[in-house]
Order: C-alpha cells, then sequence, then structure tokens
C-alpha cells in the first residue's frame, strides 16, 4: 500500500474531527432562542431607528452579545433589568442584588463591545 493509501484514513478521520468541532462551537454560539434574537432586534432597532441598516446593525450587536454572554446570564440580566423597574419591594430587590447587578454588568459590556463592533 503506497503513502496515500494508509494517509487516507487519518485525513477522513481528522476532517471528521474538524467539522464535528465546529459544529459544537456553532451550537455553543447560537444558544440563543430565535424569539430571544429577535425581541432584542426589535428593541435595538426602536432605538436606533427602522432602516435597513439598523437590521444588520442590530443583527450584529445580538450575534456579538450572544458571543459573549450566555444565554442563561442573559435572561438573568433581562429579568434583573425588567423587575427593576417595578416600583415595590420586589423592584428594590432586584435593584439592589449582588448577582443581578452583576448579571446586568456583564451584559453592558457585552452591548458596549457590540456597539464598538456593529455601530
Amino acid at each position: 500500500m503506497n503513502l496515500a493509501g494508509r494517509l487516507r484514513p487519518i485525513v477522513a478521520a481528522l476532517t471528521a474531527l474538524a467539522a464535528s468541532v465546529c459544529v459544537a462551537r456553532a451550537e455553543e454560539a447560537n444558544d440563543y432562542p430565535t424569539a430571544a434574537r429577535a425581541e432584542y432586534v426589535y428593541g435595538c432597532m426602536k432605538a436606533n431607528g427602522e432602516t435597513r441598516s439598523a437590521i444588520e446593525q442590530c443583527s450584529c450587536s445580538i450575534d456579538v452579545v450572544a458571543s459573549i454572554v450566555p444565554y442563561e446570564r442573559y435572561v438573568t440580566a433581562e429579568t434583573a433589568l425588567s423587575m427593576s423597574q417595578v416600583r415595590s419591594n420586589l423592584g428594590v430587590q432586584f435593584r439592589t442584588s449582588e448577582q443581578a447587578n452583576a448579571a446586568v454588568n456583564d451584559l453592558r459590556r457585552a452591548q458596549a463591545e457590540a456597539e464598538v463592533r456593529c455601530f
């Protein structure tokens, strides 16, 4: 058996391994549900104008945020931001919680990075 014949199974195995790593990374980067991404883009467009360029910039923005903040952390931050607007004792608890503030700060840092990359 020549060298090419011996290398063929090795190359095939390495190609399959590389493809599975790429798929795993794509799944990690795409752990945000479509509805969450759409909601983010919709809110972003309301804040930045409802133009074609805003769609592209806001879509880029959620991709950057998703690459930095895991979805579970994003949900925590969004919940904290929403609940902190409540004017009762419940809202105070979300405004003063260290865990909620840390998640919100993570989200804000990711959004700042998205602003630099996308706008």
